[in-house]
């Protein structure tokens, strides 16, 4: 069969092939793919790299993982198709894509080691779309999820020949809209292109590898810690973005860990035919009032969304009251009530501003700076910008 026939009946391919099959076994399955040896084109370092080192961390959090490292045309297609297969009726399935890609009249593509391109009627042959890659894992039942630093310098962009005026070569990809349980994350913002860097792995995909494996860290922050890293590390002129939304589930790439309970040995009894009862069971941290010291201060955090991004300040009074106040993009509506954080766990109900709103779960200090709480939005990471006494009562001004 031709090539070009191919090409385009493989997204037609992959739905039959994904309707065919039972549900798989696997509940986590990946694809990763890293592209740097182009035959075409200079050769990028780090792909390969990038792909080896998050299909191993995949698979240490539990993926049946399938990688395929400087992949052609044809193993790219097969690899997916296989993909498809195994995401249908798995919990989470993922794709994460190293190496080039790029836009032509809105259509985004990921581009094989084997690829010419010496024409834009040639895409269809000898790409893959990204749309594809989007609809096999939509098959998984709780997080779909495409990961691609494949936003880098293109060469083909410059070279390629366009044959209709309104058909646009574009560099970086252009933006999505994924389905329901479906995310996508881009390594530059749509319109833009990613650093390969000059280390082992690229930025984003250090950045993705140094917190990927965080447990208790939602998925959606996840991807913000990546973001402000990456921008950190390529000041501020690589932004990471993702796409698509999910519902108010919890989804957790590594669970958070229970905290360890400490029992105290019941004391033994005494000569008299009376027994003491045993100690009640306590937690590894104590705290004696309703909010434990390192608890105490004036916490900020962004976070972005479909309108910006939002700058959330949190004020945390030893007295157990709060105060917090959003500004930006899409900000949340100020609220202040009573708080407990101690133990392990925080709770809260406000009074004003969303009176009767409630919300809580467990935390974690990790320094000094740092307070990491998961609630009823997922898992929030906040960094102290002052200590309580800086506010002296009044009110919070960001």
């Amino acid at each position: 069969m031709p090539r070009n026939i191919l090409a385009f009946a493989v997204g037609v391919i992959l739905v039959l092939a994904g309707a065919a099959m039972p549900a798989a076994a696997d509940t986590r399955v990946a694809l990763v793919i890293g592209n740097g040896a182009y035959r075409n084109t200079p050769a990028l370092p780090n792909p390969p790299n990038d792909g080896a080192d998050v299909a191993a961390a995949l698979e240490r959090l539990g993926f049946a993982v399938n990688r395929l490292i400087n992949a052609d045309f044809d193993t790219m297609r097969r690899g997916l198709i296989d993909f498809g297969q195994r995401a249908r009726g798995a919990e989470i399935a993922a794709v994460f894509f190293a190496g080039h890609g790029m836009e032509i009249g809105g259509e985004n593509w990921l581009i094989p080691t084997d690829a010419e391109l010496k024409s834009d009627t040639d895409i269809e042959n000898e790409s893959i779309s990204l749309r594809s890659v989007m609809l096999q894992v939509s098959n998984a039942s709780k997080l779909g999820l495409v990961i691609l630093d494949a936003c880098r310098n293109n060469p083909f962009t410059a070279r390629i020949q366009r044959t209709a005026r309104v058909r646009a070569v574009a560099r970086g990809l252009s933006r999505v809209e994924p389905s329901d349980n479906v995310l996508v994350a881009y390594a530059a913002r749509d319109g833009t292109t990613a650093s390969d860097g000059s280390g082992r792995n690229s930025p984003f995909t250090t950045a993705l590898l140094h917190n990927i494996e965080t447990p208790g860290l939602e998925v959606t922050f996840l991807f913000r810690r990546v973001r402000d890293e990456v921008m950190e590390a390529t000041h501020r002129e690589q932004q990471p973005f993702v796409y698509g939304s999910l519902s108010k589930e919890a989804i957790y790439l590594k669970p958070p860990q229970t905290e360890a309970v400490v029992t105290t040995a019941p004391a033994p009894p005494p000569a008299v035919a009376v027994v003491t009862p045993s100690p009640p069971t306590v937690t590894a941290r104590l705290s004696t009032g309703p909010v434990e010291d390192g608890a105490i201060g004036i916490w900020e955090m962004f976070v972005p969304n479909n309108r910006g991004m939002a700058r959330w300040i949190w004020e945390i009074l030893p007295n157990g009251t709060y105060r917090f106040r959003s500004t930006g993009g899409g900000a949340a509506p100020s609220h202040s009530g009573t708080i407990r954080v101690t133990d392990g766990r925080w709770s809260l109900r406000a009074t004003s501003g969303l009176a009767g709103y409630e919300d809580g779960g467990p935390y974690e200090i990790t320094n000094a700076n740092t307070l990491t709480m998961t609630g009823k939005l997922g898992t929030g990471i906040w960094h102290r910008i002052a200590s309580p006494a800086a506010s002296n009562g009044r009110e919070i001004r960001p």
